[in-house]
């Protein structure tokens, strides 16, 4: 999967995650600008783990903070 796409795919489960228009959402969006807290963020790294079919190491899912680190950690678990 390119990059673009996964892109796509995670601003998609961020939108439905969180309940924001998915429009609102950018690669530089961080999760804090949409009020994630560390709740959401659990349910969003299983729902990011389960769409990719991979686990992210605990040091990765730490240091996830913004749209582009979740890409970036999904390009790199590929």
């Amino acid at each position: 999967m390119d990059r673009a796409s996964i892109l796509e795919t995670i601003i998609n489960l961020t939108s439905e995650t969180l309940e924001v228009e998915p429009d609102t959402i950018t690669e530089d969006t961080t999760y804090a600008d949409l009020d994630a807290d560390s709740f959401d963020m659990l349910e969003l790294v299983t729902a990011l783990e389960d769409e990719f079919g991979l686990r992210l190491e605990d040091e990765v899912l730490e240091s996830i903070t913004s749209v582009r680190e979740a890409v970036d950690a999904i390009v790199n678990a590929q």
